[in-house]
C-alpha cells in the first residue's frame, strides 16, 4: 500500500504541470510525516529508513521546484522571442501578399494595354501622314522631307475643325504622323517600345490609310508637290520658291476632299466659295447622301438669283426625302420659300414641321429644335418677338466659350433688332454701341444701320430714322452686300426695304418711300406699309386695297390684319377695327402690338375693364413697353375715378 502510495506521489511527475510543482512538495512533506508516524508505531528501524529516503525525495522535489521556477523564465522569453518571431512573419506575410498584388496588378494592367493597342489596331481608321521625300538641297533652308509632311498634318487639322459642324463630329476622321512617338517604354528583352508596338500592331491589323508624296525643285527655281495616298490618284502642285505654305494648303485641301468630301463642300460654302462647292459636289454626289444636297441648296441660296432659289428648294425637299431627320432641310426650305416671296407657303411648311417636331423629339439633329425653330421660323413668321429672342440668347449663351462657335455680329444685331421691335430701346442701344466699337462685315454695318433707323423710329426721331435708312439703303445696291444679308441667319434686304418705305414717307420723303418700295418685293410687310403709305396720302380706299393684298398674300400671318385694324382705328371705324385686330390676334397670340391697340380702341368705347385686360395681356409680351405702360395707367386712373 505504501509502495502505491508512494508511486502516486513519486511516479508521472513530468506529466504535471510546473506550475503543480510546490504543492506536489507539500503534499510529499505531509504524506512523510504520515509515514513516518505510522512506522514508528511497526518498526524504528523502518521509520527511520522511510524518513530518511521521505527526506531525500522530499529535497529532490525541492531541486525540481527550482529548476522548474528557473525554467519558467525561461520558458516565457522564449515564448516572447516565439511571439516577436510570429510578428514579424506575419508582416512578412503581408509584405509579400502586396508585393504579390502589385505584380498581379502590373501584369493586368499590361494585359489590358494589349488588349487595348489590339482593339485600337483592328478599330483604326485614321490617315496617316508619312514623311515626304525633298532634295538634301533643300535642307539648307529648313524643307525636309518631315518639315513638309507635319506642314500638311497642321493644315488638315485646321480644315477639320473649321470645316465639320457639330452634327458631323462623331464622323471626324483623325490624321496622325508616322514618325513622332509619344510612349518610350520599352518592352522587356526586345528594345522596342510601347509607342512602336502599337504602331506595329496597327500597320499590321489596322485599316489605315498612309499619305506621303515628294517635294521636287524645278529647273526655274519653283516647287512642286506630289501628295499621293493608299486610295486616291496622285495630284501635283506648282508654285514658286517661297511659295511652300500655299502648296500645302492646296495638298492638305485635295487630302481632305478625299476623305471627309461632305466636311469639303461644307468648308467651301462657308468660305464663300459656292461654286467650287457645287462643282464638287457635282463630281461626288452619288443620289443618297443628303448631306451634299443640303450644302447644294445652301449654296444656291447664296447666289440668290430667283432661279437658283427654286433649285435650293428642290434640293432642300430631296434632301428631306432622303432623310426624314435632317431638321436643318425642313428649315432651308422655309428659307427658299421665304426668299420667293412664299410667305403662306413658308408658314404651311412650318406648321408641318412643327407638328413634325413634336412627333419625333429627341431625334439627333444639327440643332436644337426648340430655340432654333423658334427664331429661324415659326417665332418671325407669327411675330413671337419675345419667344424669337429668348431662342437667339440661348443659342448665344451656348456660344463665344473655349471651342465654341464664336458669338456672331448678325445675332447682336437680331437681338437689337427684336428688343426695338419689343418697344424697349435701351438695351438695344448698348448693344449697338458695344457693336460700334469693333469692326463688323460690310453686311453687318449695314443692317447695324437700318436697325439704328428703327430704334430712332421707336424714340420717336424720325429724321435719325431716315438717314439711316437711307445708309441701309446706299450699301444694300451693291449686290454682294445685299446678297450677304439676304442669306443671314436672321435677315433679308427685299422685306426690310418695305419697312425704309414707311420711314421714308413719315419723314416727308415720298420719293424714296416709293423708291424702297419697288425696291421690295411681294411680301406682306411691303402691302401693308404701302397700305399706309396711300393712307397717309390721303388715298383711303387704295389703302385698304393695299391691306387686303397684303392678308390675300399670307391669310395666316398676323401683320396685314394688324395694319388695317390700326388704319380703321384711326378712320373712327372701331367696331372694324376691333375685328381686324381680333383676328391678327388669332394667328399671332404673342404679338402684343395688336393686343395694345385692341385696349386702346376699347378705351375708346368706354370698356375700361377690358381694355385693361388687353393691356395685361400685352405686358405679358412687351413687358418694358413704356406707352404701354403708361396706356395703362390712364386707364386704371379712369376706372378708379
Amino acid at each position: 500500500m505504501a509502495d502505491s502510495l508512494l508511486g502516486g506521489v513519486l511516479g508521472g511527475e513530468d506529466e504535471k504541470p510546473e506550475t503543480e510543482a510546490p504543492q506536489a512538495l507539500v503534499g510529499a512533506e505531509a504524506f512523510a510525516a504520515a509515514i513516518a508516524a505510522i512506522a514508528s508505531r511497526q518498526d524504528p528501524g523502518v521509520a527511520r529508513r522511510t524518513e530518511a529516503f521521505l527526506d531525500r525525495q522530499a529535497e529532490l522535489l525541492k531541486i525540481q521546484a527550482e529548476h522548474l521556477k528557473d525554467e519558467h523564465a525561461l520558458r516565457l522569453a522564449h515564448l516572447a522571442h516565439q511571439s516577436h518571431l510570429l510578428l514579424w512573419q506575419r508582416l512578412g506575410q503581408a509584405i509579400r501578399l502586396a508585393f504579390q498584388i502589385v505584380i498581379a496588378l502590373v501584369v493586368i494592367v499590361i494585359g489590358a494595354g494589349i488588349a487595348v493597342m489590339l482593339h485600337d489596331a483592328f478599330t483604326s481608321h485614321s490617315v496617316v501622314i508619312d514623311a515626304f521625300d525633298a532634295p538634301a538641297a533643300l535642307a539648307a533652308r529648313g524643307v525636309t522631307g518631315t518639315v513638309v509632311a507635319s506642314d500638311v498634318l497642321d493644315e488638315l487639322t485646321l480644315l477639320q475643325d473649321k470645316a465639320i459642324p457639330d452634327y458631323l463630329r462623331q464622323a471626324r476622321t483623325t490624321y496622325s504622323n508616322a514618325w513622332s512617338n509619344d510612349v518610350k517604354v520599352n518592352v522587356p528583352e526586345t528594345g522596342i517600345s510601347l509607342g512602336e508596338l502599337s504602331r506595329l500592331l496597327t500597320a499590321r491589323f489596322g485599316h489605315d490609310l498612309h499619305i506621303g508624296g515628294d517635294l521636287v525643285e524645278t529647273a526655274s527655281g519653283g516647287l512642286t508637290l506630289t501628295v499621293r495616298g493608299d486610295s486616291f490618284p496622285p495630284k501635283t502642285f506648282t508654285g514658286s520658291a517661297g511659295g511652300l505654305d500655299t502648296l500645302t494648303v492646296d495638298a492638305a485641301g485635295y487630302v481632305f476632299s478625299q476623305f471627309q468630301p461632305h466636311a469639303w463642300s461644307i468648308y467651301l460654302e462657308h468660305s464663300g466659295r459656292c461654286p467650287e462647292s457645287i462643282a464638287f459636289i457635282k463630281t461626288v454626289y452619288a443620289g443618297s447622301d443628303a448631306g451634299f444636297l443640303l450644302t447644294w441648296g445652301e449654296c444656291l441660296l447664296h447666289i440668290g438669283a430667283p432661279d437658283a432659289v427654286h433649285r435650293s428648294l428642290l434640293m432642300f425637299r430631296e434632301a428631306v426625302r432622303l432623310n426624314p431627320n435632317l431638321w436643318d432641310g425642313y428649315i432651308y426650305e422655309q428659307e427658299s420659300l421665304m426668299q420667293l416671296g412664299d410667305e403662306e407657303g413658308a408658314w404651311r411648311a412650318a406648321q408641318t414641321f412643327r407638328q413634325l417636331i413634336s412627333e419625333r423629339r429627341g431625334v439627333r439633329s444639327a440643332f436644337d429644335p426648340d430655340s432654333d425653330y423658334l427664331s429661324y421660323v415659326w417665332a418671325p413668321l407669327t411675330r413671337d418677338l419675345q419667344a424669337d429672342l429668348n431662342a437667339t440668347l440661348v443659342r448665344m449663351q451656348g456660344n463665344g466659350g473655349p471651342g465654341a462657335t464664336p458669338i456672331s455680329d448678325a445675332s447682336r444685331l437680331h437681338v437689337a433688332e427684336l428688343q426695338v421691335q419689343l418697344h424697349d430701346p435701351n438695351p438695344a442701344a448698348v448693344m449697338l454701341e458695344a457693336l460700334q466699337a469693333k469692326a463688323t462685315s460690310p453686311a453687318d454695318s449695314a443692317w447695324m444701320h437700318f436697325v439704328r433707323g428703327l430704334l430712332a423710329q421707336e424714340n420717336g426721331d424720325v429724321a435719325q430714322a431716315a438717314t439711316e435708312m437711307e445708309a441701309f439703303g446706299a450699301a444694300v445696291a451693291d449686290p454682294r452686300i445685299a446678297n450677304e444679308i439676304n442669306n443671314s441667319e436672321f435677315n433679308g434686304v427685299a422685306d426690310d426695304q418695305c419697312q425704309v418705305a414707311a420711314i421714308e414717307e413719315a419723314a416727308g420723303h415720298s420719293e424714296e418711300a416709293d423708291a424702297a418700295l419697288r425696291a421690295g418685293g411681294h411680301y406682306v410687310d411691303c402691302g401693308r406699309f404701302r397700305g399706309d403709305i396711300l393712307d397717309h396720302r390721303g388715298d383711303w380706299m387704295g389703302a385698304q386695297q393695299a391691306y387686303a393684298a397684303a392678308i390675300a398674300l399670307a391669310p395666316d400671318l398676323p401683320a396685314g390684319y394688324y395694319s388695317w385694324g390700326v388704319a380703321l382705328a384711326r378712320h373712327g371705324d372701331l367696331t372694324g377695327a376691333i375685328a381686324k385686330l381680333q383676328a391678327a390676334n388669332q394667328r399671332g397670340p404673342h404679338w402684343a402690338d395688336p393686343l395694345k391697340v385692341w385696349g386702346d380702341v376699347l378705351a375708346k368705347q368706354g370698356h375700361f375693364k377690358q381694355a385693361l385686360a388687353k393691356y395685361d395681356e400685352a405686358l405679358k409680351y412687351a413687358p418694358n413697353w413704356a406707352e404701354l405702360r403708361q396706356a395703362r395707367a390712364t386707364v386704371t386712373a379712369r376706372t378708379s375715378t
